[in-house]
C-alpha cells in the first residue's frame, strides 16, 4: 500500500524535524540546536483523522549559498517535493520573515503541488496569531500558527492538510525484508543504497558523517519488497563527542535492532580494521543476520590470487562470522550490487526458519555418535538427554543435559558446527542454550506448583 507523502519543507533551523516528530508520534529524527543537522530526506509515517500518509523531513533550503552540503540538500528538497502531493513549508515565528524565507517561498510558488504555511514556536496562543500575521507577505495564503513542540494549533493544520491527500487504494503485499546497511564512515554505504535505489536517494560525499539520520527506502526486485535503512557511519567510541554524531551513532544501532539482516560494509582498501570487527560483534550480539559486502572492489589492483587472499584475510580477521556470506561490490559500477539481494533473502529467510524438535534430536543423535561428550577427570561423562528450538531471528535452541559444565568450549562449538552442517542456517547466527538437569527440573517443578495454586 504506497501511501501518499507530504514533503517539510524550510530554511535551516525553524524544527522542521521537530515538527517532524510531532506528526510521526516518535522521536525519530534527530533534533539539536544546530543548522544543517538534517541532510538527506528521512520518510516517517503518519496519520490524522482516516487519513494515513508519509511525512518527508528535508535538510534546510539556503538557495544563496553553494559551500559544503548545501547544493545537495537543495537537491534532495527537490526530489521529496517532485514525489509529494503536498508540502508544509514550516517559519519561525519568534524571529518574523526574513530573506530566506522570501527564498524559499518563492521557489514554492512555482510548484505544482499545494503549499501551507506552518508558522512554527508560537507557543503562547494570542501572540501566535499576531505572529503569524507577518507571514501573509510571504504569498502562500492563510499563515497557521503552530508549536510544534507542545503540539498546539497543529490540529488546525493537519484539518487543512488531509483536504490535498488522496484516498490510498490497498493492494496486496509482501512481507518485506528489513535490512541495515551499517560500517565505518566514508566506506561507500550511501554510494551502495543508491546503487540499489538507481537514484541520487542519500547525498553521497567524500567528507566522512554525511549522513545523520538513518533512512529507510522500500525496493522491490522480482516480487520482493525490501527496506532499505542507511546509517551513519560508526567511528570509534573515543572519537565521538556528545551532540549530533552521538545521536547518529544510536540511531544506527537502533537500526541493527530492526534489521531482519545487516549489511557490514567494508572498504576493499583499508581491508578489515579493529572497528570493522567490533561492528561484526555487534551485530552477533544482537543476533541480526549478515551479509559482509567488500565495496570498492574495482579500485583494487588484482591478479590471480587477488581474491584468494583477501578471503583468507577476511577469514582471519572475521572468523567469528564464518557463517556470514561475503560478497566483492562496486557501489560506484554497480558491479554485483543486486547479488547482493539473493544472499539477502538466504540469510533472511535461515534467520526465520524453524526445525522440527523430531530433527534436532536426529542432528544430536549423529553428532554424538561420532564425537562422545567430554568427561571429566573423576570420569563423569556429559550427556546430552534432547534439544528443541525455543525461538527463531535468531534461531535459537535449548540442549537439556546432565550438568552444563561439563561441556567445554570446543565441544559446544562442535555442536554449533554440526547444526551448521545439518540444518544450513547460512547467514544468520544461532545461539545454543546448555540446560542442567538440575535447572530443567526446577523449572518442572515451578510450573507444577503454579498449577497446582
Amino acid at each position: 500500500m504506497a501511501l501518499p507523502i507530504v514533503a517539510i519543507i524550510g530554511r535551516p533551523n525553524v524544527g522542521k524535524s521537530t515538527f517532524v516528530n510531532r506528526l510521526a508520534g516518535d522521536q525519530t529524527a534527530i533534533v539539536h540546536d544546530e543548522p544543517g543537522v538534517t541532510r538527506d530526506r528521512t520518510y516517517r509515517p503518519a496519520f490524522w483523522s482516516d487519513k494515513e500518509f508519509v511525512v518527508v523531513d528535508t535538510g534546510g533550503l539556503v538557495f544563496n549559498d553553494d559551500t559544503e552540503f548545501l547544493p545537495l540538500i537543495r537537491q534532495q528538497a527537490m526530489v521529496a517535493l517532485a514525489e509529494a502531493c503536498a508540502a508544509i513549508f514550516v517559519v519561525d515565528g519568534q524571529t518574523g520573515p526574513n530573506p530566506a524565507d522570501e527564498e524559499v517561498a518563492s521557489w514554492l510558488r512555482q510548484q505544482p503541488v499545494p503549499v501551507l504555511l506552518a508558522v512554527n514556536k508560537c507557543e503562547s496562543p494570542d501572540h501566535g496569531i499576531i505572529q503569524a500575521s507577518e507571514f501573509w507577505e510571504l504569498g502562500l495564503g492563510e499563515p497557521y500558527p503552530i508549536s510544534a513542540i507542545h503540539g498546539s494549533g497543529t490540529g488546525d493544520l493537519l484539518d487543512e492538510l488531509i483536504k490535498h491527500i488522496p484516498e490510498v487504494v490497498e493492494t496486496e503485499e509482501n512481507t518485506e525484508i528489513k535490512i541495515a546497511i551499517i560500517g565505518r564512515p566514508n566506506v561507500g554505504k550511501s554510494s551502495l543504497l543508491n546503487s540499489f535505489v538507481g537514484e541520487e536517494r542519500a547525498i553521497v560525499s567524500p567528507i566522512s558523517g554525511t549522513t545523520r539520520d538513518t533512512i529507510d527506502t522500500v525496493i522491490e526486485h522480482e516480487g520482493q519488497t525490501y527496506r532499505l535503512i542507511d546509517t551513519a557511519g560508526i567511528r570509534k567510541k573515543k572519537h565521538i563527542e556528545y551532540g549530533t554524531e552521538f545521536f547518529s551513532i544510536n540511531r544506527a544501532f537502533k537500526a541493527i535492532r530492526r534489521a531482519d539482516v545487516v549489511l557490514l560494509v567494508l572498504d576493499a582498501l583499508d581491508g578489515v580494521t579493529e572497528q570493522d570487527q567490533k561492528l561484526a560483534g555487534r551485530i552477533i550480539d544482537e543476533g541480526r543476520a549478515c551479509v559482509i559486502v567488500v565495496n570498492k572492489w574495482d579500485a583494487v589492483e588484482k591478479d590471480s590470487y587477488t581474491i584468494y587472499d583477501y578471503e583468507k584475510s577476511l577469514e582471519a580477521r572475521l572468523h567469528f562470522t564464518e557463517w556470514a556470506s561475503t560478497i566483492f561490490v562496486s557501489a560506484v559500477t554497480g558491479q554485483r550490487v543486486t547479488k547482493i539481494l539473493e544472499l539477502v533473502d538466504k540469510a533472511a529467510e535461515s534467520h526465520k526458519r524453524r526445525v522440527t524438535t523430531s530433527v534436532v534430536n536426529e542432528v544430536l543423535t549423529d553428532a554424538v555418535s561420532w564425537h562422545s561428550p567430554p568427561t571429566t577427570r573423576g570420569g563423569r561423562q556429559g550427556k546430552i538427554y534432547y534439544g528443541t528450538q525455543v525461538s527463531s531471528q535468531p534461531p535459537t535452541f535449548a540442549l537439556f543435559v546432565n550438568e552444563a559444565k561439563r561441556f567445554n568450549d570446543n565441544y559446544r562449538r562442535y555442536i554449533e558446527r554440526q547444526f551448521r552442517k545439518q540444518l544450513g542456517f547460512d547467514g544468520t547466527p544461532i545461539r545454543i542454550l546448555w540446560r542442567s538437569k538440575k535447572v530443567r527440573d526446577m523449572e518442572v517443578g515451578s510450573v507444577n506448583r503454579a498449577t497446582r495454586v
